[in-house]
């Protein structure tokens, strides 16, 4: 039945869309309740389709479409019943793949997805070039690798290797600079206060707390984090 087909794939469509891409609830649903509602509709109407071409051709066909039916159901609510859990996995699966993918929500909060190995990358901008991030409360400013500097529009040769760092393998030297701008998302800091590791130390930016305490607020929230900002999400220098 071509009809029911093609509503039912809208349907599923739009499912994963909703869980994959929606961030704020639906009404009283949260966006992962939204999309197993949705989704439930789509296979309802597969089901229902298969069961009605199983009749045409023949009532023991109708009989074993019932019955897997049935067990689809069965299943549906046993996801439905662990959709906490599923939340979680998809959270994570979103972390992954869409390697510092950031969502903004109506209210202009920035929302990054957990990876699997328990970090936030947060893709973002420094002096209006792309850079990632990993989010790291526990480095008190922001921290840039060397080999990133050049093409951040940052003089290597004017960096100073004066600034004492503690780091995974010990003790190293980072350079101080003031960077004209760290945006991510529609929050934009300036003059923002950071170090530039030298090479080798470091394998990712790190997203300190000199761009993070300017931020009216921030949280992780399950396996999401949430970035808020002050008033208007242009912010100056301090």
């Amino acid at each position: 039945m071509p009809g029911i087909g093609f509503v039912s794939s809208l349907l599923l469509g739009a499912a994963v869309m909703i869980a994959l891409v929606r961030v704020e609830p639906i009404g009283d649903l949260s966006p992962m309740e939204a999309a197993l509602l949705v989704g439930f509709g789509g296979i309802a109407l597969v089901m229902a389709g298969t069961i009605i071409d199983g009749f045409r051709r023949h009532w023991t066909y109708g009989v074993q479409s019932i019955a897997v039916s049935g067990g689809i159901l069965v299943a549906l609510l046993v996801i439905h019943a662990s959709r906490g859990e599923w939340q979680a996995v998809l959270d994570r699966a979103i972390g992954d793949i869409s390697y510092g993918r950031t969502v903004v929500t109506t209210e202009g909060e920035v929302v990054a997805a957990r990876r699997s190995d328990g970090s936030f990358i947060v893709a973002g901008k420094v002096n209006g070039r792309d850079t990632r991030f990993i989010f790291d409360t526990g480095a008190s400013t922001v921290v840039l690798r060397a080999e990133s500097a050049e093409a951040l529009g940052i003089d290597p040769e004017a960096l100073d290797y004066s600034i004492p760092v503690s780091t995974a393998n010990g003790t190293a030297l980072a350079a101080p600079v003031t960077i004209g701008s760290i945006s991510v998302g529609p929050i934009t800091e300036r003059n923002v206060r950071a170090l530039i590791a030298r090479e080798g130390v470091l394998h990712a930016n790190l997203l300190g707390m000199t761009f993070l305490e300017r931020l009216a607020s921030f949280e992780v929230r399950g396996n999401r984090l949430i970035l808020r900002a002050k008033g208007d999400v242009s912010a100056g220098d301090d």
